[in-house]
């Protein structure tokens, strides 16, 4: 039995995406992955074609990350994830992912990735905020 055939609701499967990349379970994680899935990164101008381009890339990432999943919302089958991920050498980073789920599958995403604190800001906008 494939592990999708237990995991039928969009925000379960994008749940148990980010569970096996925190388990480096890269097979789970392709399991959950249409082949020809498509997964696009436009702070860094990069598209991710097919699911072993997708699993291949987040297992050669350097290690001393770890994932916590902040919140999973969806709408149908459109499902939207934020998640923290603290790297030792790299600094804090954090996700917002946009998943299209079909037949059990993920096929399509969307994710901004960025360095907490990393995105400067402006001194004009100083009187209106407070930092974080």
């Amino acid at each position: 039995m494939e592990p999708t055939d237990i995991i039928q609701e969009p925000t379960d499967i994008v749940r148990a995406l980010w569970e096996r990349m925190q388990a480096r379970d890269w097979a789970g994680v392709g399991a959950l992955l249409a082949k020809d899935a498509v997964v696009e990164w436009p702070a860094s101008g990069e598209r991710i074609r097919g699911r072993e381009n997708f699993v291949r890339i987040n297992a050669e990432y350097p290690e001393g990350w770890s994932i916590e999943v902040l919140r999973v919302l969806a709408s149908g089958d459109e499902v939207v994830s934020e998640v923290e991920v603290p790297h030792g050498a790299a600094g804090t980073f954090r996700a917002a992912s946009f998943w299209t789920v079909r037949d059990g599958l993920i096929t399509r995403g969307r994710e901004y990735w960025t360095g907490l604190g990393t995105d400067p800001s402006p001194q004009w906008r100083a009187p209106y905020v407070e930092r974080i």
